[in-house]
């Protein structure tokens, strides 16, 4: 990525309000509702704000609830805001659709683009008709990301034979053929074994070197650990952290967690900046320890005084628990999933 690109979305004030019902139990209550109807206004987003560089990847996280996906739905502009103001590559997403919709993709895990019952490479002929697509660029785009995915004879098959992971596959082709500059991806590999992970992961790399801007929502935080330079974290509508993977990582410090097998059972460890997060048997354990307090190699050498172990790793802090506590450290309580 280029430290010195401009910014390609730019989100001001971004808030989204509905206006629900309220209906009570029972058959009288459900009479009532019949003439008189308590309005109930519900915040999806709640004036959050950031911007997006040329060229960047990004993941959007929080929660089921938490308004990401209303959230891209304003960005692609399927939903218009309440209020608030959306630029992407110049484009006003709900006043420019017909223009803007050229210049974006869009892949989401649980809903597909490709049609049932026809091959995959029947599906991109029709996307190579809607965008104009010219003979030589679709031949030349879809034969590159074919070789790249390792599908080349796969797309000739009904798509309804195809695996999960080579459908997944099959709806990237879908969504890059028209050369987007911003793709837009929603849980990309929910369900996916490890190695089309993978696939996808290095796929997302590859298309990102070549220019193309990301925006990723998703759970799997690997994903995020993997692919982003940036988050934006947020909570029943309101943004919590935005900020890079890097800082996000230091939330909590300088720390390590340490998992220890022993050869001997230990109550205590004596060690400034140490701490036992968890015993997982008597003689399994895992260790935070502060590096700003006590650097690794001095912790290693207090340890190897204190007790004897037969296996050790050191490990980073893991994402999800560095998102529980910006949470928790926002007084924002999380919703039920």
């Amino acid at each position: 990525m280029d430290n010195n690109a401009k910014d390609i979305i730019t989100v001001k004030g971004l808030t989204k309000k509905y206006i629900t019902y309220k209906r009570g139990s029972g058959f009288k209550e459900s009479v009532k509702a019949l003439f008189v109807r308590e309005k109930v206004p519900v915040i999806a987003v709640n004036d959050i704000s950031f911007s997006v560089r040329d060229g960047d990847i990004i993941g959007l996280l929080g929660p089921n609830g938490a308004g990401k996906s209303t959230t891209i739905k304003m960005l692609t502009g399927t939903l218009y805001p309440t209020c608030g103001t959306i630029e992407v590559m110049g484009y006003n997403p709900t006043k420019n659709r017909k223009n803007y919709v050229r210049q974006i993709g869009a892949v989401f895990g649980q809903r597909s683009q490709l049609i049932w019952d026809i091959p995959p490479l029947d599906s991109f002929r029709m996307n190579k008709a809607i965008y104009s697509i010219s003979d030589e660029e679709f031949e030349e785009r879809v034969s590159f990301m074919a070789k790249l995915f390792m599908v080349e004879d796969l797309i000739k098959r009904p798509t309804r034979v195809l695996s999960l992971g080579e459908r997944m596959k099959c709806e990237f082709i879908m969504a890059m053929l028209h050369n987007p500059k911003v793709v837009f991806l929603d849980e990309p590999t929910i369900g996916l074994d490890v190695i089309a992970k993978h696939n996808i992961r290095d796929f997302i790399r590859r298309m990102n070197g070549m220019g193309t801007t990301f925006i990723l929502t998703t759970h799997d935080l690997e994903d995020v650990e993997q692919l982003a330079r940036k988050v934006i974290i947020i909570n029943k509508g309101v943004k919590v952290f935005d900020d890079t993977i890097e800082n996000l990582k230091k939330v909590l410090g300088a720390k390590k967690i340490v998992q220890l097998t022993l050869l001997k059972e230990v109550g205590t460890l004596d060690i400034p900046g140490a701490s036992i997060l968890e015993r997982e048997s008597p003689l399994k354990m895992t260790v935070s320890v502060d590096l700003e307090r006590m650097p690794i190699n001095e912790f290693m050498a207090k340890l190897s005084e204190q007790c004897a172990f037969s296996d050790i790793s050191v490990k980073e802090m893991p994402m999800d628990t560095i998102i529980t506590h910006i949470y928790q450290s926002k007084g924002i309580e999380q919703p039920d999933k």
